[in-house]
């Protein structure tokens, strides 16, 4: 790892990295990984969403997060598109977040499977 060398260079690698992670411009996923979450498959998900992602060169951030409190609708995930409200998704398996990535993420069509919002997100 590269050592930093002056105050100026820490804060061109901090600016770097805070447009990178809050960029509106990407397409953010949100894998609810809490207790129920988990124990419903959400970690088989995360990582199916990751490699499938990557296979087809979507620029997109996919991170686990805690339980929303869907606990009947688990393994959820929120998809968040620039410029548009965060849609969650629930009773995701392998074969809806393909639909999922082919349909809304590529081309905003909405899916079956869509929960309402019970929160807002702090952007």
């Amino acid at each position: 790892m590269k050592k930093i060398t002056s105050p100026a260079e820490l804060a061109r690698i901090r600016t770097e990295v805070r447009e990178r992670v809050f960029s509106r411009e990407r397409i953010r996923i949100k894998v609810h990984m809490g207790t129920s979450g988990l124990a419903s498959g959400a970690k088989v998900i995360y990582e199916f969403l990751r490699q499938e992602l990557d296979k087809r060169n979507i620029d997109a951030d996919v991170s686990g997060t805690g339980d929303m409190g869907y606990c009947f609708a688990e393994p959820t995930i929120e998809v968040k598109r620039p410029g548009e409200a965060p849609v969650v998704f629930g009773n995701v398996d392998k074969l809806k977040a393909d639909e999922i990535i082919e349909k809304y993420i590529k081309n905003g069509e909405y899916v079956d499977g869509i929960l309402p919002s019970n929160y807002n997100t702090i952007q």
